[in-house]
Formats: C-alpha cells, structure tokens, sequence
C-alpha cells in the first residue's frame, strides 16, 4: 500500500517507518496518524518484520509536534476525533507484538514525545531535544503524556516539564531514564539498525509474550502481573524457538530461531 505521509523500507527482518512531512517538521496530523495506524497493522502479521524502527524525515526533527493549524479551530466535541486517531496509533506502537526502536534526531516535542515514548526502545542523536509544550498554547498533552511521562521519568520531574512547557536536550533526557543512549547525529540510523538486528535474531514468539507481560506491569496488581507472566512463560514451552533454544545452549551453539 502507498502512503502519502509515511515511508517504509524492509531490510534483514527490520521494518524502517519514516514519518515524511518534513516541511512541517513532520508535525501529526490525522492523516499520517491514520497512515501509521494502517501500516502498524501491516506489520503486526508480517512474518519478514521482526523489528520496526520509527524516525523522522529531515535532520531538524523526529516530530516537532501535532499539528497546530489542523487543531486551532476545532472544538472540545470535535478535537477528540483528532486525539483518538493519536492514542490509537500510540497503542498500537504500544501493543505491536513486536519491539519498536524509535531513532530520534532533533525535536521530539508534545505529540512527537508521546510517540517516542510509546515505543520500546529509543535512541536519540545529540541534537535531539524533547519537551512537553502544550501548557505554551493553552492546552495540555492529550495522547499520552501526562501518562507514560510520569511513568518514565517520575510525578516531580513529569510535572515539571508539563508546567513549564522547557525542552530538555538529549544528555538530559538521558540522565532522568527518557532514553536509552545518545549518539552522534550521524550514527543514528546505523545505532537503532545495530540494535534492531540483535533484537531480529531471539525468539518473535518469546520477545511477543515479554513485551507483553512487561507492559502488563503498568497497568495490573503485582498478583496478577506474576499470574500473567507465568501463563507467557508457560505458553513459550508450546513453541519450537524454545526447543531449539535449550537444544542450542546444551549443545553449546548459537540458536536458529525460526519464529514459530
């Protein structure tokens, strides 16, 4: 399917999304956002796409923002239209049975931010920036952030960053748990493809059920999060990777994994 707001290139069992509105520094908008909902989709049952990595366009910003002229008359009835198109696509980042590296060069601001933070992973160059702004326009984060800020970096350190509407730059971001490395500006790609590849090569169906049972620990009792995770771990018994897996470590080889 083409894509009018989104590339996306396959390669050595990586699925590369570039969102591609660099003019407007790949501001979201309904559009891309539906875009990249219907994409995830097609990865999600994609056997020769194990891992997916999301970036931007241009070298100026992963995503500056959701777009303000879009939203700037709508209503308190009709922008919740445009803010569920966003969470959706989050979610399903969020949710893709498979890991998501989000590669973030420059600005990664109010929409921008949430989206990076719905993916598992994310490796930002040392230009990159971040930011919560939308106290700046009179509003608030409406796709996330209130949420999965606080839950990575902490209520005092969330709160600051909403109120205040400041951007942070990359070695920041690093210091308080918002990403997981900073890396030249020129190796970015070449980092989260690195990374990728070592993700591509372990078990689908295992890396499918930890995600799984890791995001479950959001959002359950401790009690039942176990509960869950025992169900995962038991179910990886009924795969082939696990045979193969053991096989190889009493066999002293690397394992073939073959996703089933």
């Amino acid at each position: 399917m083409e894509y009018k707001n989104l590339l996306c290139q396959k390669e050595n069992g990586l699925a590369i999304i570039t969102l591609n509105r660099p003019k407007e520094l790949n501001a979201l908008n309904s559009e891309l956002l539906s875009e990249l909902s219907s994409l995830l989709d097609e990865i999600a049952v994609d056997e020769s796409a194990r891992v997916v990595i999301i970036t931007g366009s241009g070298d100026r910003a992963f995503v500056a923002g959701s777009d303000v002229k879009e939203m700037q008359n709508k209503t308190s009835i009709t922008v919740r239209e445009f803010v569920l198109t966003n969470r959706k696509a989050n979610e399903k980042i969020e949710n893709l049975p498979k890991p998501v590296i989000a590669a973030i060069n420059g600005y990664a601001l109010g929409g921008g931010c949430e989206l990076a933070m719905s993916c598992d992973f994310r490796i930002a160059s040392e230009n990159a920036r971040f930011g919560q702004p939308e106290i700046n326009l009179g509003i608030i984060p409406g796709a996330g952030g209130t949420q999965r800020l606080t839950r990575l970096i902490g209520m005092a350190k969330a709160k600051e960053l909403i109120f205040t509407g400041d951007m942070i730059d990359a070695a920041t971001a690093l210091s308080l748990g918002l990403v997981h490395k900073v890396v030249p500006q020129a190796s970015l790609i070449n980092e989260a493809k690195a990374l990728g590849t070592k993700l591509a090569a372990k078990s689908g169906p295992a890396l499918a059920r930890a995600k799984a049972s890791i995001n479950s620990a959001w959002q359950t009792t401790l009690d039942t999060g176990l509960d869950m995770e025992m169900q995962y771990f038991s179910l990886a018994f009924a795969t082939e990777d696990q045979k193969e897996g053991m096989s190889a470590f009493i066999e002293k080889r690397t394992p073939q994994f073959k996703n089933k």
